[in-house]
């Protein structure tokens, strides 16, 4: 702004100041001139009169530096020039001045030099005896006069910029001074400038307009955060770039990002061709779906193109945790398959005993094991059914009668059904610690103690033991079977409670089982709100501890 003043008061100044010079300097000049014209008319007057009387003679005697007088004859031929050689000057009979006096006794003209720097001017006059008498006087032209004036009017010009530089400065920090200290924030308490009152009143229902928007967006923003934020769903904003504009807390975790990623490039988080030619599809085709594994855990990716006034902006990316699903479709593959094979080796076996009967290729004295083998694998066939169908039940979550069960008398009875079997091996079995008061299904409560009995027997060599204990907390009952047998390895421990997995199948075969009872004792303990904990080394024995909350 000071610039601004400066050249305008400057220009101002030279404009004015020319203008002065030009008017001052016509002017003078007109006013000069008029003067020396009055004067060389009046020296014309006494020497027309001088003249007259003495002739030539007196034109001689008069002596002048500042003016010309030349006597010229009714023919035009010059009788007398103060300043030339009479008989080397042309006619005059054409001039101007001299033919007007001629004409009507008097003339004037005036006529510059050939470089236009001067200026003469003429005076004549008709004497009584029909000649002419001349007068002439040089002055300078306008042109340089104003020359002349140079060193004054470049004087004159410094000083007034000098005088700008000052005055600008003064006015424009006068000017500015004011609006400078404007409170822009609150625009109706500036009590500045009257001429700028509208100007502020407008900012000030802009900034009005523009804080009710701003906390218009801050609510939403704090919607969407809040929203995205308890999403367990990971969700990312992308750019027509690929630029990451915002990520959720979910899609931090699942792609091990933070929140420094945003504003960098997709490819800074994660690589994978598939999901970044996934994002590409969508861009292009308006949506993609993929799945992928990441840190060990399966995901769905849904993508969307986002797009305003028909033109594509950037995508939207929504990642599904699908591992449960992912596993659940992985078992219920496997449960088939196996279920499938369970179902096919007993029947093949009384299938085929049955044939051999029906045949009579069987001896009377074998008939009595053939028919044991058809009901054993019948009796199993019928075993495997019941554990399908507690499962299916269980898998359900069907609602059944619950009531208070002492987890402590289960396991006697559990101990009662399975003491000959544990007495063909020689294996000590007992119970002990607290009652265990818990609100349940009494056989399902039967069926998780009895599986886990039924194991630690199954796999502990000869002459082992396996002990039932049973502890109780102000909110939790804990029931533990200990034995020790074989173990499991770690690698293990997370799979033997899914369906038909044997850690060691020939020995399973040979243990029998239809490999669907730690399956139940999962779900059954999943149903009544409890958790299994597990800890087990190869050769040293198993402890496999169910935790119930303790009824109210």
């Amino acid at each position: 702004m000071t610039s601004k003043i400066f050249r305008s008061i400057f220009a101002t100044s030279l404009i004015v100041l020319l203008a002065t010079l030009t008017i001052i300097t016509t002017f003078l000049y007109d006013y000069f001139t008029n003067i020396q014209i009055s004067q060389i008319k009046d020296e014309l007057s006494i020497a027309s009169v001088g003249t007259e009387q003495s002739g030539e003679e007196y034109l001689k005697n008069l002596k002048s530096d500042n003016f010309r007088l030349t006597w010229v004859a009714s023919d035009g031929t010059v009788l007398f020039d103060s300043q030339a050689d009479k008989s080397v000057m042309d006619n005059h009979l054409d001039r101007e001045e001299i033919a007007e006096a001629f004409e009507t006794g008097k003339g004037s003209s005036s006529r510059h030099s050939a470089t236009l720097m001067e200026k003469t001017l003429y005076e004549a006059v008709l004497l009584s005896d029909g000649t002419v008498l001349r007068i002439s006087v040089n002055r300078a032209s306008g042109f340089v006069l104003l020359l002349g004036m140079m060193h004054p009017v470049i004087i004159v010009i410094v000083i007034a910029i000098i005088i700008s530089i000052v005055l600008a400065h003064k006015m424009s920090k006068r000017i500015t001074e004011p609006l400078n200290q404007l409170d822009l924030d609150n625009p109706a308490d500036n009590d500045a400038y009257e001429e700028i009152a509208p100007l502020l009143s407008r900012i000030h229902k802009q900034n009005m307009k523009i804080e009710r928007k701003a906390s218009e967006l801050s609510r939403r923003k704090d919607e969407f955060e809040l929203i995205t934020k308890n999403m367990h769903e990971g969700l990312l904003l992308l750019d027509r770039n690929k630029n990451i504009l915002t990520i959720n807390s979910a899609a931090m975790t699942i792609f091990d990002a933070d929140k420094n990623c945003v504003g960098r490039e997709f490819l800074t988080i994660n690589r994978r061709h598939e999901i970044t030619s996934a994002i590409e599809k969508a861009l292009a085709d308006g949506h993609a779906q993929i799945r992928a594994s990441l840190n060990e855990k399966e995901y769905q990716f849904d993508i969307s193109r986002i797009e305003t006034d028909g033109e594509t902006v950037g995508a939207a990316i929504l990642v599904f945790d699908i591992t449960e699903q992912a596993d659940a479709e992985r078992l219920r593959r496997e449960f088939t398959a196996n279920v499938s094979h369970e179902l096919k080796t007993p029947l093949h076996t009384i299938t085929g005993s049955a044939e051999l009967i029906e045949n009579g290729l069987v001896k009377q004295e074998d008939m009595p094991r053939f028919v044991g083998h058809i009901r054993k694998e019948a009796t199993r066939l019928v075993a495997l059914v019941e554990d399908i169908i507690r499962l299916s039940q269980l898998d359900e979550q069907t609602e059944l009668p619950k009531e208070d069960v002492s987890l402590y008398e289960v396991a006697n009875e559990v101990c009662d059904v399975l003491r000959v079997g544990a007495d063909e091996k020689d294996i000590t079995l007992s119970v002990s610690g607290d009652n265990g008061n818990v609100c349940g299904v009494k056989h399902l409560l039967f069926e998780v103690i009895y599986n886990l009995c039924d194991n630690s027997i199954k796999y502990t060599p000869d002459g082992g033991r396996v002990e039932i204990s049973v502890s109780e907390t102000p909110k939790e009952v804990s029931l533990s079977v200990c034995d020790n047998g074989i173990g499991i390895a770690p690698q293990h421990h997370t799979r033997i409670f899914e369906r038909f997995y044997r850690v060691d199948k020939s020995h399973s075969k040979k243990s029998g089982g239809t490999g669907l009872g730690l399956s139940i004792v999962k779900h059954a303990v999943s149903y009544h709100g409890g958790r299994i904990e597990i800890q087990s080394e190869l050769n040293r024995g198993t402890t496999v501890t169910v935790v119930l909350p303790k009824s109210k």
